[in-house]
């Protein structure tokens, strides 16, 4: 990387973890705190307050990717930074579950994740920007098991509502950063590997591999927000611990999840078995969700399973991206990525708002009956899933002046020893291919693309 892709990549990767610090920071503390609000009475309104972020968030995810496409990155960013403050705030001052259901509702119409992983793509070379886009995965992961620990701990200093007021300073603070740090791009254009390209949506909606992920992504999420709907009633219940001491619990369970799950992940990668590391997280979320509906009586019990399901969680977080990767057409990864990502935020909304509802009407039991019978429907469906190759995604840029035929090319990469998918798209000047993780006639595959300069 070149040091303006390097600001770039560090800059955008650190905007994202402030604002996602800011979503995830409430994630432990916002039941408990949302029941002691007038009219959260009702524990299906506080499922309804916590998920009414992903709502917002999956409807405008993908109009705003494609908005920023025509009005620039910087001023989609800048707008939803500014509306992830202003909900944080409204939140931070809410004394009733419907003010703090608002303010959730316009946090989520901040959705700029595709507008910056656009960004992103402006200011990275093509054979660079798998690096960058990694950069802000690991700022992702790093962020949510950080705020699982920092949550409760800040609760107790500043409450709940100071969380919500300190989420709409970092999402100022990020908006400050895009406007000092990251560069303006030299040019804005279209990037079928981080956007969806509304063309390719039908192909990439029925894909049947696709569609698995798609729902796993959906199912994992919801499930996780229907556990936060409950089990922090049920730590209080069982432990008699004060919501500030959560993070006693939350630190272990996190830390053995992530030593556990790297190993994991490099087996399933270098051995080529990801589709037998992946089935067998989903068993083990499966397992975990069974035993928390069983064991909801015992702390111990509790700590067990919920080391259980971070690891699985942790594994299936990682897998999950890269599987989408390895199966999405070359030319149609953002679009399939887009699809993806707005299942997840459907399913943040509608786990929390089925967590509430089973909650008050059957108990904590009921609740984990549900996030059971979701990870068993999604371990069934995934059985049949075809393995996937062992490929890596790379991109080549095409000389600005070639207007060669495109079909032509595409055919002639896609025959070179150990290319398994090639596709010229002119619009972008790129040549998307899948290789061998193993071995590619890397050399040929550069004649052919020199040829067009």
């Amino acid at each position: 990387m070149n040091a303006t892709e390097l600001r770039a990549s560090l800059g955008l990767a650190g905007i994202y973890a402030l604002r996602m610090l800011g979503m995830f920071l409430i994630l432990p503390v916002f039941a408990i705190y949302a029941k002691t609000l007038q009219g959260a009475d009702n524990h299906t309104l506080i499922g309804i307050a916590l998920g009414s972020y992903g709502l917002t968030q999956a409807i405008l995810q993908l109009p705003l990717g494609m908005l920023s496409d025509r009005i620039g990155r910087k001023k989609v960013i800048y707008g939803g930074l500014l509306l992830f403050a202003i909900g944080s705030f409204v939140a931070a001052g809410a004394h009733d579950i419907a003010t703090l259901t608002i303010g959730r509702v316009i946090q989520g119409a901040g959705a700029i994740s595709a507008a910056i992983t656009a960004l992103l793509a402006d200011l990275t070379r093509e054979e660079n920007r798998t690096k960058a886009m990694a950069m802000i995965g690991m700022s992702i992961g790093t962020t949510f098991a950080a705020s699982l620990v920092l949550g409760p701990i800040l609760a107790k200093y500043i409450g709940v509502n100071g969380i919500f007021a300190l989420t709409g300073l970092l999402s100022l603070a990020a908006l400050v950063g895009v406007w000092l740090i990251i560069p303006d791009p030299a040019q804005s254009r279209f990037h079928s590997d981080t956007e969806a390209n509304a063309k390719r949506l039908p192909a990439v909606l029925k894909d049947g591999q696709l569609l698995r992920l798609n729902y796993g992504i959906f199912a994992l999420h919801a499930a996780q927000m229907a556990m936060f709907v409950t089990v922090p009633f049920a730590l209080i219940k069982t432990a008699h611990l004060d919501k500030s001491q959560h993070w006693q619990v939350y630190l272990p369970v996190t830390v053995i999840g992530f030593l556990l799950m790297v190993p994991a992940i490099i087996y399933g990668e270098k051995k080529a078995r990801l589709k037998s590391v992946f089935i067998g997280a989903i068993a083990l979320m499966t397992a975990a969700q069974l035993g928390m509906a069983l064991a909801l009586d015992s702390f111990w019990m509790i700590a067990v399973w919920l080391s259980l399901y971070f690891i699985a969680f942790n594994i299936l977080e990682a897998t999950l991206p890269s599987l989408i990767s390895k199966i999405a057409p070359a030319d149609a990864k953002g679009t399939a990525i887009g699809v993806y990502n707005t299942s997840q935020s459907f399913g943040l909304f509608l786990g929390a708002a089925a967590g509430g509802w089973l909650y008050s009407h059957y108990g904590p039991a009921g609740v984990f009956g549900f996030t059971t019978l979701l990870m068993l429907s999604w371990l069934v469906w995934s059985l049949g899933m075809q393995p996937p190759k062992a490929v890596r995604s790379v991109m080549l840029h095409i000389g600005e002046s070639w207007q060669g035929d495109a079909e032509a090319l595409s055919r002639e990469l896609a025959g070179v020893a150990g290319v398994h998918e090639a596709a010229v798209v002119l619009a972008d000047r790129v040549a998307y291919l899948k290789v061998s993780q193993r071995q590619w006639d890397e050399a040929e595959v550069r004649r052919l693309i020199d040829a067009t300069f």
